[in-house]
């Protein structure tokens, strides 16, 4: 469930949730490296080189994932300034052009290319994510290439060990020759499997702070989106008392002609009564024709958001898998 904003007047949720999950999940890797030391210290000596290389591109990746989270915050704090009617205390910059948008909103208008701009805001954000998905494919990159490079270096010590023994000898003899041979093999493999393992955990928690990531920028885009075009519908109920004006116009039209007919009045003043009365008609079927068109617009634009909401919604659910 969405938690609401804690001034009702704030349109937007700042993204500390999301940072507290970030948080706590990486405060349990930790504790489980610390529980596992003695077994992953070893695996790590394998090869120092290629898994130091790992584990400072997911710190690298880690600092992005936050800063991913933290940027929302000043574009939230502007939001809710402007909405509360207080002087922002810095400017947006990602939300930059949507500025004016903002500001009308603020006094009740809606621009009409708020939502092509709504639409590049939600391409940056998935824009600066990008970054967070590479890294997550490189660091299994790296493990694969520390297992090739393991499993190279094991094939070529076994065909070492193979061409160096000797034919002829004794049978304890020869297996104390092969048994320090494999000595070289058994070490690649630890290479192999080391780099593996390192490069698939860092994914496994890149993947993580990616996934909160993305719900953040969710978060953010859905609250601000619902903000702005809220004041399609308030500009279409505060135009919808127009057609009671042009009934009672047309009420007094059709009394004024009923008691120039009562009355016996002359010709010209029943003229006059008529024309008033086609008048009346005829600017209740315009305010009508226009509420139409209205409710027609507001009819497309709420289906449009519907669908963009479910084209975001599949694409949530696309990333998530």
């Amino acid at each position: 469930m969405a938690t609401p904003p804690a001034n009702p007047d704030a349109p937007l949720v700042k993204p500390g949730i999301y940072l507290i999950r970030m948080l706590v999940f990486l405060t349990l890797v930790g504790f489980l490296a610390f529980v596992l030391f003695k077994q992953i210290t070893p695996a790590f000596l394998a090869n120092p080189g290629l898994n130091g290389l790992i584990l400072g591109v997911l710190l690298l990746a880690v600092l992005l994932a936050f800063g991913q989270v933290l940027r929302l915050n000043r574009e939230t704090a502007y939001v809710n300034a402007v909405a509360m009617g207080q002087e922002p205390a810095k400017g947006p910059a990602l939300l930059a052009p949507l500025a004016p948008a903002i500001a009308a909103r603020r006094e009740g208008r809606s621009l009409p290319a708020t939502r092509a701009f709504l639409d590049s805001t939600a391409a940056r954000l998935d824009e600066g994510r990008e970054i967070l998905r590479y890294v997550a494919g490189l660091l299994i990159l790296l493990g694969l290439l520390g297992t090739f490079w393991g499993l190279i270096d094991t094939l070529s010590a076994v065909g070492s060990v193979i061409r160096t023994m000797r034919g002829g000898g004794e049978a304890g003899a020869m297996f104390d020759e092969l048994k320090n041979g494999l000595a070289v093999p058994l070490s690649g493999i630890g290479l192999a499997f080391s780099a593996s393992l390192f490069g698939l955990a860092s994914s496994l928690v890149i993947g993580f702070l990616d996934l909160q990531a993305g719900q953040a920028h969710a978060r953010f885009h859905n609250d601000l989106e619902d903000w702005l075009t809220s004041g399609e519908t308030q500009e279409a109920a505060t135009a919808l008392p127009a057609v009671p004006a042009s009934a009672k116009e047309l009420t007094e039209a059709v009394e004024r002609l009923t008691t120039v007919v009562a009355e016996g009045a002359n010709g010209r003043v029943a003229t006059q009564a008529m024309t008033n009365l086609a008048e009346g008609i005829q600017g209740l079927v315009q305010h009508m024709r226009a509420e139409q068109q209205m409710i027609r617009d507001w009819v497309e634009a709420q289906a449009s958001r519907e669908r963009e909401l479910k084209q975001a919604l599949d694409r949530l659910g696309r990333e998530r898998a």
